[in-house]
């Protein structure tokens, strides 16, 4: 069974105004799954759909055995889904470790066992994590945010557009940290603009293009596709 599922999602941000349109795709347990495609094409907006930020108009969104769809996203959050937005995912102002306490907020356990496995998978975080989220480097910025989603443990981790203004060196990083939380044991289904990097890293992706399913298959698959590269990943 898959970890998480859309059928037929049509949704939006209000009424008339959808963005997707019976959009299809599922994440399997074990997996980094990558939806790329044009800027406009519905990414985010598939993301967001999920994390019960959009008005759905048809379809379903299961996690599991659990139906999620319309769900607001502290239930979500609660079903087992960690979300890491593009921008504004850290509190500037707090420490690294007073972030990651953040992301623990609904758990009531001791933090120590999993403030050591964040700091683990993330050891540039642990000496600075008494220093300000916001005088963190980019890179660093976004092993906060991606840290802070995982304190719950979550059964799937969502990243939108994790290397976003990011140079190519510390773009590298990131994706290299995907595959070790994927590697950890949480599947991963992540939003790029950098798709060919992306695609070499899932298992399986999905092309949309204007709020629909264009095209889907596994990441070697895509890479080689010669309209999906000619298309979307620069040639």
């Amino acid at each position: 069974m898959s970890v998480l599922e859309l059928v037929d999602v049509t949704a939006g941000y209000g009424e008339g105004a959808d963005i997707l349109h019976n959009v299809s795709l599922k994440l399997d347990p074990g997996e980094i799954v990558s939806i790329v495609g044009p800027n406009g094409a519905g990414k985010s907006t598939a993301m967001k759909a999920i994390f019960g930020l959009l008005v759905m108009h048809g379809g379903k969104i299961t996690m599991g055995s659990h139906d999620i769809t319309g769900m607001p996203p502290e239930e979500v959050v609660g079903k087992g889904v960690g979300f890491v937005p593009q921008t504004d995912n850290v509190f500037p102002n707090l420490s690294v470790e007073e972030n990651l306490e953040m992301g623990a907020f609904t758990y009531d356990g001791p933090l120590e066992g999993r403030l050591k496995n964040v700091y683990e998978l993330f050891p540039p975080l642990l000496e600075k994590r008494n220093q300000a989220a916001g005088t963190l480097s980019g890179g660093q910025r976004q092993m906060v945010a991606m840290g802070r989603a995982l304190m719950l443990e979550p059964q799937v981790l969502m990243l939108d557009e994790p290397t976003a203004g990011l140079s190519p060196k510390y773009a590298q990083e990131i994706f290299e940290l995907v595959i070790q939380v994927n590697a950890s044991g949480t599947p991963v289904l992540m939003v790029e603009q950098n798709a060919r990097q992306a695609l070499a890293i899932s298992h399986r992706g999905y092309v949309l293009v204007d709020g629909q399913n264009r095209h889907e298959g596994s990441g070697p698959e895509l890479i080689a596709d010669r309209e999906v590269a000619e298309m979307f990943l620069g040639g």
